[in-house]
Formats: C-alpha cells, sequence, structure tokens
C-alpha cells in the first residue's frame, strides 16, 4: 500500500538529488530563525522568486522583471495563466525590442 508517508520520503529523496535543500516544515515555520514567510498560507516565498528571477534573467532590466513578477504571478496563482505557458513569457522577456 502507498502511503502518504512514502511519496513523501520519495518527494523529498528526489528533490535533495537535484539539489534541492531540504527543510522540516516546523523549523520553517514563521517566528523560527530560518523562516522564509510570515505564514504557511504565504505559497510564494516572495524573496527567493526575486532572487531566482533575477538570476535567471541577468540581462533583463529590473522594471521590466517587476512588471512581469506583478502581472503573471497572480494569474499564475488564480489558474488563469499555467506554468504550460512559461516558454512563451520566458521568450517574451528575454527577447531584444523589436524597432
Amino acid at each position: 500500500m502507498i502511503t502518504e508517508s512514502i511519496v513523501k520520503d520519495a518527494a523529498l529523496e528526489w528533490f535533495g538529488e537535484l539539489g534541492y535543500a531540504v527543510g522540516h516544515g516546523p523549523y520553517l515555520a514563521s517566528g523560527e530563525p530560518v523562516a522564509k514567510r510570515d505564514s504557511f498560507s504565504e505559497v510564494v516565498l516572495m524573496e527567493r522568486l526575486r532572487e531566482a528571477i533575477r538570476r535567471l534573467n541577468p540581462f533583463t532590466p529590473s522594471r521590466t522583471l517587476v512588471t512581469l513578477r506583478d502581472t503573471l504571478l497572480p494569474k499564475l496563482l488564480s489558474g488563469e495563466l499555467s506554468v504550460a505557458d512559461y516558454s512563451s513569457i520566458q521568450d517574451f522577456a528575454t527577447s531584444p525590442p523589436h524597432v
């Protein structure tokens, strides 16, 4: 029988093999020294998102990245936009302006 615990442990192991840091939930909660969010209801870790966007798009102007994040993140969280749409967004964000 496959249980939630078996699936969770396998997923954590796979993510660890991919280089992700794995942390125990209660230690990451708000009020803890390494907390990255104010509550578990915060689905997106905004500071990590900002860092990742900048790292992945080093030549894109900051203003463009902020506009894209502020426009697209609510659509992604609401389901209006899917992760499958990412490549067209990435192409738009990183292509040179058409003059």
